[in-house]
């Protein structure tokens, strides 16, 4: 009995032992023919690591073929981060003795070749561990000579001679253009080593880099690198031709630089500014600058992060926005004679006009008589325009507005391309903003609740205890009725205020429809991308996106109109002796007020006044009035774009080592001006623009 109790016992502990057993073999088959095969896939991917081979970025070129931005090749210094890691030290030896070598400071080499991260800044490497780490840019020959010849001292570090990109404008475009750095280490597509990062150089990324080159290497299980399994040779990028005159463009950035100083030296603020030049017929754009600036060429050396943060990275041309004042009136004038008001009629000009138990004044409280519109956009009356705008406020039933308000002047404005992105090529624009009711009852139901916590609280965080007082003010009667369009949002609206924004770009694009007869564009900076054998791979034409749909006779009354501003109106002064039998300049200055800041100063404008070939827009933020800082920068660019002191032709032709013949055009013809050279074909050079040094 009791053996045969021992047997069953032996019996389940075989059945048992041998369970497990057949579940053992199962797992070890099925690791090893079912998966084997994954596993071994991903053991072997594990393994390999992509090092993408950078090609040679194409150029990218003004108008005329000088270049805008171009390579230079130097002798350059690199780390293999992954080889310095794997070396007992990490790599420190190695790089004190590079640091001696370059004569630089040990911190500054092991600083450009460490890998950037939240906790560590500026200056570190931002791209992938595999790539090589450039930690000196235009070394001497004899240094990089000494580093290669003594490589068992240098274990980790290569030399080479590879192209690094160079500005021959130095600060001028250099928002226009962008800059390069490394993709970021969980950009895993193979790219290039260096990338754009905002301007031309983002905007057409793709086509500068070319296709790039990879080198596939085994590592082992400690990344170290353990041979070359494949190698793609790179193919150059395209080159990109722009529509940009370099010479223009280098004329506006001193012109915009001089307004401001000029401004700071009567008191002005003047913190930052933008100068935009379109081609008013084709939505070209010549030149966009931006104050202030900086030099691109910081790109090419290691950056601190506290002198990153100090660099304004901000193209004003694109994405500064401000209330446009004076400039805006073409748009509400054809909004009037859209509405039917009588652009030949006589209208009171008063020093105010009270507005919804409010009175809106003049500049300055200025009583200015009866006019029509032509003279009222020369002086530039603000109470004609109030009238017109409470008219139609009310005409839209007021503050019971109709169901579907007509809003003319918002129409308008849209209709001149306000409100919406130009679409230009380049990257980070701003929208603008053109201000109605459904916009203010929206950002009210946004904000409703801040202001009215504000009413209560008020502003004890605002040192000045006037502004304090307004801000709490202004928010009770926001906490209430900041939904409401009342017929003051309608007046401001009328003149450029308000919650009205607008970019320089966006207001050069207005004036241009304006100047050509009312085809809004997107405007373009690139022209063409041109391959490395010469052969033109697109053409870039910039697109049509509406119709200013008023009466030619409307748009023709309104540029007459601004044609008078800087011969007798409010430009007067800034264009006093200007030779307008030689250039008939057309424009419209601006003077935007904003709470708790200066007056932002703008100038509008276009040329010839008859047949507009070019538009120049000015803006200096806090920096007084149109008249006294924009209008005088917009001036210097109108004479030095058809060079009306003759000094381009001679400056320019040195710079690129041209000969010069004193006083003739490229086309032989004498700088003398005819008396109306505007009326006469024959001395139609006399209106081209000095196109020196053309290497078309």
């Amino acid at each position: 009995m009791r053996s045969g109790a021992h047997g069953g016992r032996l019996v389940v502990l075989y059945v048992v032992v041998t369970s497990l057993m057949l579940t053992l073999l199962g797992r070890l088959w099925y690791l090893q023919v079912t998966t084997g095969p994954a596993y071994a896939r991903a053991a072997t991917e594990s393994r390999v690591r992509t090092v993408p081979l950078p090609s040679v970025r194409g150029q990218i070129l003004d108008v005329h073929g000088h270049p805008l931005v171009a390579n230079q090749t130097m002798p350059q210094v690199s780390v293999d981060y992954m080889a310095l890691i794997h070396q007992p030290d990490g790599g420190r030896a190695v790089l004190t003795r590079l640091a001696e070598a370059l004569r630089k400071p040990y911190q500054e080499i092991a600083d450009r070749a460490r890998l950037c991260s939240r906790e560590v800044p500026r200056p570190c490497w931002p791209g992938s561990p595999y790539q090589p780490i450039t930690v000196a840019d235009d070394v001497d020959p004899r240094t990089v000579v000494r580093i290669a010849e003594r490589q068992a001292e240098f274990p980790g570090v290569s030399t080479a001679l590879r192209p690094v990109r160079t500005y021959p404008l130095h600060k001028a475009g250099a928002h226009l253009l962008g800059y390069l750095q490394p993709p970021s280490p969980s950009d895993r597509s193979g790219g290039p080593d260096l990338v754009g990062r905002d301007g031309l150089e983002a905007e057409y990324d793709t086509e500068l880099a070319g296709r790039t080159g990879l080198r596939e290497v085994a590592v082992d299980s400690t990344g170290k690198v353990t041979g070359l399994l494949r190698e793609e040779a790179p193919h150059p990028g395209d080159t990109l031709v722009t529509s940009i005159d370099a010479r223009i463009q280098e004329l506006s950035e001193r012109a915009l630089a001089k307004a401001v100083t000029n401004a700071r030296k009567r008191g002005e603020p003047a913190d930052s500014g933008a100068a935009v030049v379109l081609e008013a017929a084709t939505g070209r754009v010549t030149a966009l600058a931006s104050y202030p600036s900086y030099d691109p060429a910081v790109w090419s050396g290691g950056i601190s992060q506290r002198d990153f943060e100090a660099l304004p990275l901000v193209s004003n041309a694109v994405l500064g926005q401000w209330a446009p004042g004076s400039t805006w009136k073409v748009t509400s004038t054809a909004a009037a004679a859209d509405a039917g008001y009588k652009l030949r009629a006589s209208y009171d000009c008063p020093g105010s006009y009270k507005v919804g138990g409010r009175s809106f004044r003049n500049f300055d409280g200025i009583a200015l008589g009866r006019m029509n519109m032509h003279r009222a956009l020369v002086v530039s009356c603000d109470t004609i325009f109030y009238r017109f705008a409470e008219r139609m406020w009310k005409h839209d039933g007021g503050l019971k507005p109709v169901r579907h308000p007509a809003d003319p002047m918002q129409s308008m404005a849209r209709k001149f391309g306000f409100g919406n992105r130009t679409g230009i090529d380049l990257p980070n624009e701003s929208p603008g903003r053109v201000p109605d009711r459904a916009w203010k009852k929206a950002n009210w139901e946004r904000t409703r609740a801040d202001s009215c916590r504000r009413a209560k609280t008020g502003y004890p965080d605002v040192a000045d205890r006037k502004r304090a007082a307004y801000l709490k003010a202004l928010a009770a009667e926001n906490c209430q009725n900041g939904g409401v369009w009342w017929a003051g949002d309608a007046a401001n609206f009328a003149i450029g205020q308000g919650d009205v924004l607008v970019t320089p770009l966006q207001l050069a694009r207005a004036y241009a429809a304006l100047a050509n007869g009312g085809t809004v564009f997107s405007p373009r900076v690139a022209k063409a991308l041109v391959r490395p054998d010469g052969s033109v791979v697109r053409t870039v034409t910039p697109p049509v996106t509406g119709r200013v749909d008023v009466s030619r006779r409307t748009l023709r009354y309104i540029r007459d109109a601004l044609a008078d501003v800087p011969r007798e109106g409010t430009a007067a002064a800034a264009f006093k002796g200007f030779p307008f039998k030689r250039l008939a300049v057309a424009g419209k200055t601006g003077t935007a007020e904003a709470y708790g800041r200066q007056d932002t100063s703008w100038f509008a404008s276009f040329a010839p006044a008859k047949k507009p070939r070019y538009v120049v827009v000015v803006v200096v933020s806090q920096g007084g009035t149109g008249a006294s800082t924009a209008a005088p920068a917009a001036r210097d660019i109108w004479e030095g774009i058809y060079d009306l002191h003759g000094k381009a032709h001679h400056k320019h032709a040195k710079k690129h080592g041209k000969k010069t013949t004193a006083g003739k055009h490229r086309h032989g013809h004498s700088r003398k001006a005819p008396r109306d050279a505007s009326h006469n074909a024959s001395h139609r050079a006399s209106f081209e623009p000095a196109r020196v040094g053309d290497a078309r």
